[in-house]
């Protein structure tokens, strides 16, 4: 009997599941939507049993696609939104509040009194990070102090906070195991990435109770077992990493230098720096890659707030289309002589600007713009914030002494499907794109590394040979009308954020 992997990828707007052989092909996979909560300007939210509830879900309708019983599932490979925070009962295992998802901005106020009164510099050094609403740190304070009794019951012992994926693990397990992976612990802005530890002096000043988390383990590695009730029977569960590290793990992005950009609600680019932590001098993140054998690989990163989204936003918001997928025929048949330009701050900007207050604005409308334009700049604007992250890698990689030179990006996610998105995107950063055979990298990424542990699968520069290329999108666009849309968009920007 073939023995699967199984993935769960439990994302921002659905959880998935998917079944992969042991040559990495897909044999079944199941999603299912769960509903978003915006209860206030800047506030996301997520109901923490519908990501646990659709997860089980998933897990079972795709074991039902091939027949396979939980014998046949060699190992469970989990893989999450980051930073999204949950704080449960210990004893009951139910949420003491909803889940604030990575998203959401309301400690921003306290953000910028951390920051006014000095400790960025700190934090950064030790997280790879910077004071931003964006991580999990802040989120947990704000539920101990606005849950009556929480931050109390914290203190006793009675609490535990998790990433996603210890959300999830600690169900899967029946409570036994609460555990996370290097990756996910590197986003709550508590865990020093070069001591490999959770830090005392963070957890002080985000008044966070030691006794509330998980243990951290690397990446690949012994995660406990389900409770045979769940699936059927016991699978081992042996891979954990956050979602953009899990795809740069899926694309083989094993060697210093090389660098992935993957494409959902939002868009994270990732350069993987092997041993060294490079220090962005360029507003980008510090952090850890994927973590084997006790040994942590780091990247740095780039954090888009919103690329599909923007998509999502042409559908449900302006009503403009139906299906994400008209946006491609849509923005191509846009007036080329018009320059729209969507700057989609809905949550403020992340890297490089890294401003949480301000708000999404359309420039250049006229008269003659229409449904076609604003959708070419909705796809657009992933492009352009694309570059910025580029170029701020390119930048800080060079100046810590690697090749600072333009580089093949390797792409994944749901807007990769879209040949002119993937078009302009290349010529945009003047540079290769290149599009795997297998785009659901974030979930093999969570395979892999369950089953490298279950030793179905091999070590990494082996299984960096199976990567297969799809297809390569090289730059068409003239140079001079490249410089002028960028430099266009970094005007727009520069408007929108000035004081």
């Amino acid at each position: 009997m073939t023995s699967y992997l199984l993935a769960i990828d439990q994302g921002t707007t659905s959880s998935r599941a998917i079944l992969f052989r042991p040559d990495t092909s897909i044999a079944a996979q199941a999603q299912q939507e769960f509903p978003q909560h915006f209860p206030s300007s800047g506030w996301v939210e997520h109901e923490a049993r519908d990501l646990w509830e659709t997860t089980l879900a998933t897990c079972r309708a795709a074991m039902e696609q091939t027949g396979a019983k939980a014998a046949d599932i060699a190992a469970i490979g989990i893989t999450n939104q980051r930073e999204t925070t949950v704080v449960w009962d210990r004893k009951t295992g139910a949420a003491i509040y909803r889940a604030i998802v990575w998203q959401d901005r309301r400690t921003a106020e306290l953000c910028a009194r951390l920051k006014a009164e000095g400790h960025e510099p700190m934090v950064s050094a030790r997280t790879g990070l910077i004071l931003d609403p964006y991580f999990s740190g802040t989120k947990i304070g704000w539920i101990l102090d606005h849950v009556p009794g929480a931050r109390a019951r914290a203190e006793r012992g009675e609490l535990a906070f998790g990433t996603v994926d210890s959300w999830l693990l600690w169900h899967l397990t029946g409570g036994a195991v609460h555990a996370t992976d290097a990756t996910n612990a590197a986003r709550t802005l508590l865990f020093n990435i070069h001591t490999g530890e959770w830090d005392d002096e963070l957890l002080a000043l985000l008044r966070v109770p030691r006794s509330m988390l998980p243990e951290v383990r690397d990446s690949s590695a012994d995660f406990g077992t389900t409770l045979p009730e769940l699936l059927g029977g016991g699978i081992r569960i042996c891979g954990i990493a956050g979602d953009q590290q899990a795809a740069t793990v899926g694309q083989a992005c094993f060697q210093p230098g090389m660098i992935k950009s993957t494409y959902g609600t939002g868009c994270f680019a990732l350069l993987n720096t092997g041993t060294t932590a490079v220090t962005s001098k360029n507003k980008l993140l510090t952090t850890i890659a994927y973590q084997l054998d006790g040994k942590r690989t780091y990247a740095l990163e780039g954090s888009i707030f919103v690329a599909g989204a923007a998509v999502q936003w042409l559908r449900d918001g302006l009503g403009i289309i139906k299906a994400s997928a008209e946006s491609e025929a849509l923005a191509e048949a846009a007036d080329p002589a018009q320059q729209v330009y969507l700057v989609p701050a809905f949550v403020g900007l992340g890297a490089p600007h890294w401003n949480p207050d301000v708000r999404g604005a359309l420039f250049g409308l006229t008269r003659g713009t229409g449904r076609a334009e604003i959708a070419l700049a909705a796809l657009e604007s992933v492009c352009y914030q694309t570059a910025d992250l580029l170029d701020a890698m390119h930048a800080d990689w060079a100046e810590a002494g690697g090749n600072g030179a333009p580089t093949v990006l390797r792409v994944d996610g749901g807007m990769v499907a879209s040949n002119f998105a993937m078009q302009r995107l290349s010529d945009l950063l003047a540079a290769p794109v290149d599009r795997p055979v297998v785009r659901e990298t974030t979930a093999l990424g969570a395979a892999y590394l369950a089953g490298l542990h279950a030793g179905v699968l091999p070590k990494p520069q082996r299984f960096a040979d199976r990567w297969r290329l799809d297809h390569r999108f090289t730059p068409i666009l003239e140079p001079a009308l490249r410089e002028t849309k960028l430099a266009g968009w970094r005007d727009v920007v520069r408007r929108l954020t000035m004081p």
